[in-house]
Order: structure tokens, then sequence, then C-alpha cells
């Protein structure tokens, strides 16, 4: 008889576990699913739509817009780099991180092609030691890991915000669009855990999105615009695109603390 669980990093560790035959059946999972993603990332020529080497297009338009500045910034969930390289391109100091040694492989091909100088990281963001990813950043950018998470790793994923995001950082993410047929799955986050199955990802709504993230201030959140295949930019229509800011803090102050409820 086994009793496995003592802290929280051992509960998430077991939580884990349940999508375990999923990851085996080859299906989408996270943790263990180092597998499934290597095989995805291992031909290079498949029609993936994000397999191509183009920014994101609301990552583009916040940089345009001056919503966000040069900085040091984390991909988180790099794939195959083009996120990165394009930061890098545009001064940013990039550290980009994905569970996929494969998927990483090729982001150190391009990175090299362009000539780009970006610090990569194999493996699980959350289990690396923090010197791996110290921060503090100034930009994080998801283009395609959070929706990929089981409803208890959002626990891991807000914790490792917390711990990296700088004061007045940001946070562009981009994620899979609920009520839109084929993309992500919009099952309970209890039927999730019935089911043993993540479903290739899943679908969000604005307000649980700004429920999730509602220790940060939103600046904009909309659909993903869709882009021609000619455009230098990568867009399309099926993904909320959303980008969020840490309230800065004056230094050698600490936050307010909120009123007791009486």
């Amino acid at each position: 008889m086994d009793r496995t669980v003592r802290t929280v990093a051992d509960l998430l560790t077991l939580l884990d576990g349940l999508f375990a035959s999923a990851s085996e059946a080859g299906l989408l999972a996270t943790g263990d699913g180092k597998d499934f993603w290597d095989r995805f990332y291992t031909d290079r020529s498949r029609p993936v739509p994000f397999f191509v080497a183009k920014p994101d297009e609301n990552l583009a338009t916040y940089l345009d817009r001056g919503l966000i500045a040069p900085g040091r910034a984390l991909d988180l969930g790099c794939g195959a780099g083009r996120n990165a390289s394009y930061l890098a391109a545009h001064g940013f100091e990039v550290d980009a991180v994905d569970l996929s040694p494969v998927a990483v492989a090729w982001a150190e091909d391009r990175a090299r092609e362009a000539g780009a100088d970006i610090r990569f990281v194999r493996g699980d963001a959350f289990a690396l030691p923090a010197a791996e990813l110290s921060g503090p950043y100034d930009l994080v950018v998801d283009s395609g890991c959070f929706h990929h998470l089981p409803p208890h790793r959002r626990v891991s994923y807000l914790a490792l915000l917390d711990r990296v995001l700088a004061p007045g950082g940001h946070v562009a993410l981009t994620g899979f669009a609920a009520g839109e047929e084929g993309t992500g799955s919009e099952l309970s986050d209890a039927d999730l855990y019935r089911e043993r199955d993540l479903q290739g990802g899943l679908a969000y709504t604005p307000e649980s999105l700004r429920w999730i993230f509602s220790d940060l201030e939103e600046v904009e959140l909309r659909r993903m615009r869709e882009m021609p295949p000619e455009s230098e930019l990568f867009g399309v229509g099926f993904l909320w695109t959303a980008l969020f800011r840490r309230n800065a803090v004056t230094p050698g102050k600490s936050a307010p603390a909120e009123p007791l409820d009486p």
C-alpha cells in the first residue's frame, strides 16, 4: 500500500499521472507528455500551421503599438522558436524553454540560421531548478502552452509567473477560444478528471481567462487576427490573444494589504 502524497508537489505529480494513459496512447498530455511532443516535432515538413517561421501577429502588434518594449523575455513552451527568434531580432534578451528536446533542437537551428542569440532550456518549466529560469522577466510569451495544461497545473503556472515576472512586466498569452468546433475541449474541469483526457487542449472564454489571471491587469484581450499565407506574421481566428500586466511596486514598499472581512 503506497501513501505518496505529503506535499503540494506530490499531489500535482499524482494528478499528472491521471493523464499518463492518454500520453501513452499518443494523445496530447502534459508532464510525461514529452514523448508525444518529440514525435510531433520530428517531421519538420508536416503542414502544421504554427510550424511556419513567423511570429504571432499579436506579439508584433504589441511591439508596434509600444505596449511592450525590449527587455528580458521568457518564451514558455517555445516549440520551434518562431517567437523567440522574433523577439531576439527586436532587441530582447531571450530565454526559451520547452518540454521537447526535438522542438528545442529545431528552435536552435532556426536561431543559428537567423543569427539570433537565444538561451534555450530543455525541460519541464515547472520542475526545473529556479536557477534555470531565474527571472525577473519583463515579458513572458506563451503561444499555446497554457491551453495544453490540465487544471491542476494552472497552480504551477501562476506560481511560476509570480516568481519570474518583473514588476510592471507583461504576459502575452495565446490559447484556444471556446465555441470553435474542432479546437479546444469545453469539458468542465471536473469532467476532465473523470475522462482522464485533455482532448488535445482546453478552450477558454474571456471570462475564464480574466478570472484565472485576475492578479494581473488586463491590457488587451481579443481574438487573433486571421493572417493570409503571404503575410510575414502568423494568425488564426480560433485563438484568443491576451496581454496582461503585473502591477509595479514602488522599490522598498510592499503592496497594500487587502482589508479583512468584518
